[in-house]
């Protein structure tokens, strides 16, 4: 198989270069070729229908393996929806010009703060004016260099243990049939968040860019990956008006009529708002008999919520390893609007202090099924304990229906060795 690589971008053409398979003599035990892996039949709700197979059927010349941020768009937008496969070599950093690369003329972070100080602005009035265009206009600019729209057809794999993308958004609108596989992927860190003293009783600074959006699309295969805040956690982060300046927004978004998608093997670390399926409840008329999702063997490992947060969509939740912090913890498992989640066979470490019954939230009347969870190793009944401990946030239960697409579903007990072990990028499959 010949792979062409992606050596230079420029406005009107691409410059390729070719390379062949290594020598014959030098090789080895031939390993299992990730870009050309496909789901296998049953494995949750991508593979149902046509199921997902993404570029696994591309030709030599459109096979790309790319080592900057640049190539990787200019791969992407390689004309046709024939099947391409791109493949990452080390880290792709979005944003390695930094931050002042995207400001617009004018702008000035001081002179933003003095302008919206609520001293001055107050709390009742959204902002507006100079400085907020600026910020608007600098966001845009960084929107504009951080998005790669993913087309059909594709799949995206890291190469060896050590592939993936820094402050990059990976956008999958409205595509049929892609796979992202084996990266890293650090959280985009937005550099112009908004301060929104309307938000709440003190303001809040609201964030955008999700690391992967799935947003109208179908048949995506989201497998073996690393999410995580890297460099910048939250609680690196700085304060201003009171309120933490927070420049992260969600690690993987599920939204506006997305649907038949399986998120397997991946770690999701580190962060606040994680993982959301659904992202508004007056979304009923695009997301009503969609968004179904299969979540197994995932670990989220000190996420404050959303884990996931679900809204609309037939979700199975199974086999995967919550490991709950002690502090800022909200909740692991999100009920919200006409949702129809089930939550199987999962574990949950939770720290010394946080009572079992936070493990679900209900953000609106919806029924949910839980069934053969364990707790510390304990089985517990999430939606009985949750009950008890919030009786004015009583959940139903029984979601109204039973997952058939599920390959292997092992007993809880042996969910926290077994995905600890081998979920995300460079983990033995």
């Amino acid at each position: 198989m010949r792979h062409t690589r992606i050596w230079a971008v420029g406005a009107a053409a691409l410059v390729l270069s070719v390379t062949g398979p290594a020598s014959a003599a030098h090789a080895g035990p031939a390993a299992p070729d990730l870009a050309r892996q496909v789901l296998p039949a049953g494995d949750g709700w991508a593979s149902d229908g046509t199921g997902t197979n993404g570029g696994a059927a591309a030709d030599g010349s459109r096979v790309f393996t790319v080592t900057t941020w640049d190539e990787f768009r200019a791969a992407l937008a390689v004309a046709g929806t024939e099947p391409r496969i791109v493949k990452v070599l080390g880290t792709l950093n979005a944003t390695a010009a930094g931050c002042a690369a995207f400001e617009a003329p004018g702008y000035g972070f001081e002179a933003y703060l003095a302008a919206y100080d609520p001293a001055v602005w107050g709390y009742d009035t959204e902002v507006s004016g100079e400085q907020e265009d600026l910020r608007a206009a600098s966001a845009k600019a960084q929107g504009k260099a951080i998005k790669a729209y993913v087309p059909a057809n594709t799949t995206i794999v890291g190469v060896g243990r050590n592939a993936g993308i820094t402050g990059g958004s990976l956008q999958l609108q409205g595509v049929d049939n892609v796979v992202v596989r084996n990266l890293t992927v650090e959280s985009p860190l937005d550099c112009f968040p908004q301060w929104d003293p309307t938000d709440g009783a003190t303001g809040a600074w609201n964030s955008e860019y999700d690391s992967v959006v799935v947003y109208g699309s179908t048949h995506v295969w989201i497998d073996h990956n690393t999410f995580t805040d890297g460099a910048h956690p939250d609680g690196s982060l700085p304060s201003y008006y009171g309120e933490r300046y927070q420049q992260h927004d969600g690690e993987l978004d599920v939204v506006r009529g997305a649907d038949l998608v399986t998120v397997s093997w991946n770690v999701f670390a580190d962060h606040d708002k994680t993982l959301m399926i659904g992202n508004s409840d007056s979304a009923g008329a695009t997301d009503r008999g969609k968004l179904r999702v299969t979540l197994h063997h995932n670990l989220f490992e000190n996420v404050v919520e959303r884990a996931p947060r679900v809204r609309f969509g037939k979700v199975d939740a199974y086999n995967n390893h919550f490991v709950v912090p002690g502090s800022s913890y909200s909740y692991s498992l999100g009920i919200g609007i006409e949702s129809q989640l089930v939550a199987e066979k999962n574990a949950f470490t939770v720290a010394e202090g946080v009572q079992a019954g936070k493990i679900l939230k209900k953000w609106k009347d919806a029924p949910v099924t839980t069934a053969g969870n364990l707790v510390n190793g304990a089985r517990v009944d999430l939606l009985a304990v949750h009950n008890a401990q919030f009786p004015g946030e009583i959940l139903r239960a029984d979601a109204g229906w039973t997952p058939s697409l599920r390959t292997r579903v092992d007993v809880p007990q042996a969910v926290p060795a077994l995905v600890d072990h081998r979920a995300g990028a460079g983990r033995p499959r």
